[in-house]
């Protein structure tokens, strides 16, 4: 009882932290849109990763810190079809943009006469479109998990249970978990191979730099850093930071299907490492990102100065009424 109170407390911390920081990013660039009328298509993908990252903390953590406080079960049939349909597409969702974000720092930071550089103004352009096809190809994909997944109501000779804590889920016996894991996990795995490997390619293209730049004499040039390369290792840090949680949350999961564990600390467990990238990831790029930092500091200035101005039109506006 106790360590699922201590989860319950980590996931708390994590909803806590979490949407402070993705709403804070995410209402940065819908200020930057409104006073702007546009985002860079970095920026859009920023919005986009906030967005689904929000709705892995909410669905993963809410339901978790309730079980933890005693009350188990507390989901219907709906409900909790509902919950386990938004984590897998926020999940998913989340993935895929951080893949999709990898990509696009690729083809931004390639040199002029790469392959990628024909590619710089179509995928521009195309950000916007992708976003919205990651999220539509999910949301539609995911109505397959829903459709061999039934609740406790269901519950039959021929089902399997599977524990969560806040619900229970039934799954045909004949269905092969490992099998249905596979499948389901394809995408995943593809995205996360491509993350590494645009990492590794990330890192060849900027030790590349490093030594063109020694060549420079002047002190100037060789001690500047540029806007794309502090951009890069923002993203390589992301990448680096997704890939870790991933990878264990995959050494869990594998355990849970290959010794057949159905206890709901290990499905809490699991969803707890699945949580902390969408908790760490609007951190990693509020502090990492110079754009975003420069763009809070000229919000923060002109928030003072419109007070300030206010406060003397205030100050002003009394003191002619005294002269009066």
């Amino acid at each position: 009882m106790l360590g699922y109170r201590v989860l319950g407390i980590l996931f708390l911390i994590q909803i806590g932290v979490g949407i402070l920081g993705n709403f804070f990013l995410l209402g940065l660039h819908i200020l930057t849109l409104l006073t702007d009328h546009r985002l860079r298509p970095i920026e859009c993908i920023f919005a986009h990763l906030a967005l689904a990252n929000s709705e892995v903390l909410l669905s993963k953590g809410i339901p978790h810190t309730i079980v933890s406080l005693g009350t188990k079960n507390l989901l219907d049939h709906i409900g909790c079809k509902l919950i386990l349909y938004l984590q897998n597409v926020s999940q998913s969702v989340s993935l895929s943009i951080t893949c999709l974000l990898s990509g696009f720092q690729v083809i931004t930071i390639s040199p002029n006469n790469s392959r990628w550089a024909g590619l710089k103004i179509k995928a521009s352009k195309c950000i916007v479109p992708s976003c919205f096809l990651c999220w539509c190809y999910y949301l539609l994909m995911n109505f397959t998990f829903l459709g061999i997944m039934h609740t406790s109501r269901y519950r039959t000779n021929n089902t399997k249970t599977w524990q969560l804590g806040y619900c229970s889920v039934l799954t045909p016996a004949s269905l092969n978990a490992a099998l249905t894991a596979i499948v389901f996990s394809v995408p995943d795995v593809m995205c996360v191979g491509f993350m590494i490997c645009s990492s590794v390619y990330l890192v060849l293209l900027l030790h590349r730099h490093h030594q063109q730049v020694q060549h420079i004499h002047n002190s100037h040039l060789s001690t500047r850093t540029f806007p794309e390369k502090r951009a890069t290792h923002t993203v390589r840090l992301l990448v680096i930071t997704y890939v870790f949680f991933y990878a264990i949350n995959s050494i869990l999961s594998i355990y849970q299907l290959k010794n057949n564990k159905q206890e709901t600390w290990l499905v809490t467990a699991s969803d707890l490492l699945a949580a902390w990238f969408p908790a760490i990831s609007p951190f990693v790029l509020i502090f990492f990102d110079s754009q975003v930092l420069k763009y809070w500091y000229a919000l923060w200035h002109r928030r003072q100065f419109l007070l300030c101005h206010t406060v003397l039109n205030h100050t002003h506006s009394q003191n002619s009424a005294l002269t009066l």
